[in-house]
């Protein structure tokens, strides 16, 4: 899933107090967090802005969110939302606005309506394995293999840990089949899924975050394994239930009691409801649940673990979950252990963000002001700025109001500018199979404005328009006007990236091979000229049969004619169909093992297209030394060579015919 792939969690429970501490103490001295960076002036202005110019009250929230939310679902096109506040151990302010069904015209409950959070059931993932770990029967930093009844293959020459899993460190390449599937009969063991569907490593483990939704399956499944519980079990026994979480689980299909009060889910409400979601990857991303419950759950964390009088988590257990533990670039937020930090307006926030296809969602805590805030959204809605980023950025503005500090003095912004401008990929992308070209589209770029700033392309406004980042410190980069931020930094091999505010990927600086511009450069002249020369070859027979005119052909020569012209309608072909396939992107539940003959059609085509570029290529050579045969027609024959092979090196390199179903 990117942000819109889900994410899930689960929980285990007993042991001996004394062995449990004394474990967990020494785990914990082992492997220190690292703290956070916050700069003294970030303090100094943080101190200064704690006039807050509205109270934080149910009278004044009521209708500030009410003058936002029924406006925004109508212009975005949304059926239904519901907002959640706690603060000091109580839930201030619940409500659903909109519809949950909208053909019935059924309100949004903020007690009796599910929601889908997506990847925010990670947290309950989390919150399990820390379970475990204060029990003394998880180790945070040993090889995950020695959970397992399967083998994470080995590379880098380090193990992957839980402390990897839970920082989105492990390595493994972004992976989609079968996150997803059509319906329940198609649901499988969570073990055959995750033996079957071990992604590649692609970085070593506690080097380059990479958000990974398989990585928290394996947690989940590590959970059932060593809790000897089924994981949807174990949440519910050691953390629904002790919480009164009453309208939550995991369960897929839903369970007949829970089923009436599941939200529809939507892409665009005017579109109609579209059928529900089933998560195979399910600690990743299959949590139902209601605002009201997810108040509870957010009161326990806030509390270090206490609701009530359950204590889901010792003090200690929980304060270490919450603290920072990895940041690729420490002037900005960084990994808590499954949280990640999110800090804004003077104050240190920690949460995570969920996406299925329909249903989108965001948990955050204020640590230091005993605020939790949940917001969820049963449809994708129209816009291209994410909907519920608007909303909390406006409450934290109203409620926490914060003037950043003035920027430093920079040497030479003019020569950093110019050093970071270019092209990037995410780090969380597929490499070794066909979705790798995923990247290719997905790239992104930094570039120069006229007024010394730099912009990013996908940092937009909410209006739309390009935000413009300015140098604050060196290769440390702050919107105009605001507070996101770009940060620039080298890797251990010395190569350029960034990150962002979201610290469960960086972007790299893409090398020419796999650089957009240079990509484009080759494959859309590849195209046209085959796409002209399909069009020329008809043009060209109607303008001789008009004239009279018939080609003097020998047989080789009109077989190799008709070889060219095949394998150019190949080409097409074969590129229509990665069109048609990869699209399929949009609906993750497509991507499943019943495409596999499909697939390897399409990929043998592509391979008698590289064979093909070879007979084209010797088409315009032997061309060049044909008697009487006209010089535009010699330029042309070699045109269309280069264009095959052109095509045919862009299906090598980006692994559209690789033969990999793992993907």
């Amino acid at each position: 899933m990117s942000r819109t792939f889900p994410r899930t969690a689960l929980v285990a429970i007993s042991a001996l107090l004394f062995a449990c501490a004394s474990s967990f103490a020494q785990t914990a001295k082992e492997t220190k967090p690292v703290t956070s960076q916050v700069p003294a002036q970030e303090k100094a202005a943080s101190q200064a802005a704690e006039n807050i110019a509205h109270p934080l009250t149910a009278a004044d929230l009521e209708p500030f969110l009410d003058g936002l939310l029924p406006a925004q679902i109508e212009r975005e096109d949304i059926a239904g939302a519901v907002v959640a506040v706690v603060k000091d151990g109580n839930v201030l302010f619940a409500k659903g606005y909109g519809y949950s069904d909208l053909k019935q015209r059924k309100p949004v409950s903020p007690g009796d309506t599910l929601f889908r959070p997506g990847s925010i059931s990670k947290l309950f993932t989390w919150t399990s394995v820390m379970q475990l770990v204060e029990q003394g029967k998880l180790d945070l930093d040993l090889d995950v293999n020695d959970y397992l009844d399967f083998k994470i293959p080995p590379a880098f020459g380090k193990p992957i840990t839980l402390r990897n899993i839970m920082t989105h460190t492990p390595g493994f390449e972004e992976s989609g089949k079968e996150l997803f599937v059509a319906d329940a009969s198609r649901m499988r063991p969570l073990s055959e899924y995750l033996k079957e569907h071990v992604p590649a490593r692609i970085f070593p483990p506690g080097t380059t975050p990479a958000y990974s939704n398989y990585a928290t399956a394996l947690a989940g499944y590590i959970v059932e394994r060593v809790s000897g519980k089924p994981f949807m079990q174990y949440v519910a026994d050691n953390i629904l239930t002790p919480l009164g979480m009453k309208h939550t689980t995991f369960v897929q299909p839903l369970p007949p009691d829970l089923e009436p009060l599941m939200s529809k889910g939507y892409v665009l409400a005017s579109e109609g409801a579209k059928p529900y979601e089933f998560v195979q990857a399910f600690p990743a991303g299959s949590v139902a649940t209601s605002a009201l419950d997810m108040c509870n759950f957010m009161i326990a964390h806030l509390q270090d673990g206490k609701f009530g009088q359950v204590q889901i988590l010792r003090p200690e257990t929980a304060r270490e979950m919450h603290s920072r533990q990895f940041a690729a670039d420490s002037r900005l937020n960084g990994m808590a252990l499954g949280f990640y930090e999110e800090s804004r307006n003077g104050h240190r926030i920690i949460g995570h963000g969920g996406d299925t296809v329909y249903f989108h969602s965001d948990l955050h805590l204020l640590l230091d002001a005993n605020i939790g805030f949940f917001i969820s959204y049963n449809s994708r809605g129209k816009g291209e700025i994410s909907p519920r980023t608007v909303i909390f950025e406006k409450f934290l503005d109203r409620y926490f109001p914060y003037t950043p500090p003035a920027p430093e003095k920079v040497e030479n912004p003019k020569k950093d500018v110019a050093e970071v401008a270019g092209v990037y990929m995410t780090s969380r992308r597929p490499e070794s199979n066909f979705l790798r070209m995923l990247t290719l589209f997905e790239e992104t770029k930094v570039f120069p404005n006229p007024d010394g700033t730099i912009s990013v392309d996908f940092a937009k406004d909410p209006s739309g328009a390009l935000k413009h980042f300015e140098e604050i410190r060196p290769m440390l980069f702050r919107e105009v006007h605001g507070q996101d931020h770009v940060a620039f930094h080298r890797d251990a091999a010395g190569n350029l990236e960034f990150s962002v505010d979201w610290p469960i990927f960086v972007f790299q600086r893409a090398s020419l091979g796999v650089n957009k511009n240079f990509n484009y450069a080759i494959l859309i002249p590849s195209v046209i000229l085959i796409v002209f020369a399909v069009l020329l070859w008809p043009i060209a027979a109607c303008t001789r049969w008009h004239y009279g005119r018939r080609l003097e052909l020998s047989q080789p020569q009109k077989r190799m004619r008709l070889a060219v012209r095949l394998i150019c309608l190949l080409n097409l072909a074969v590129l229509i169909a990665w069109v048609v396939f990869i699209s399929m992107a949009d609906n993750p539940a497509a991507f499943s093992r019943s495409l596999d003959p499909l697939l390897y059609l399409i990929q043998i085509a592509g391979v008698l297209c590289v064979a093909g570029a070879l007979l084209v290529l010797l088409n315009a050579v032997q061309g060049w030394s044909a008697a009487g045969k006209w010089i535009w027609a010699k330029i042309f024959d070699t045109a269309l060579a280069f264009g095959c092979l052109g095509l045919a090196w862009f299906l090598w390199h980006w692994n559209l015919i690789n033969f990999n179903l793992k993907y």
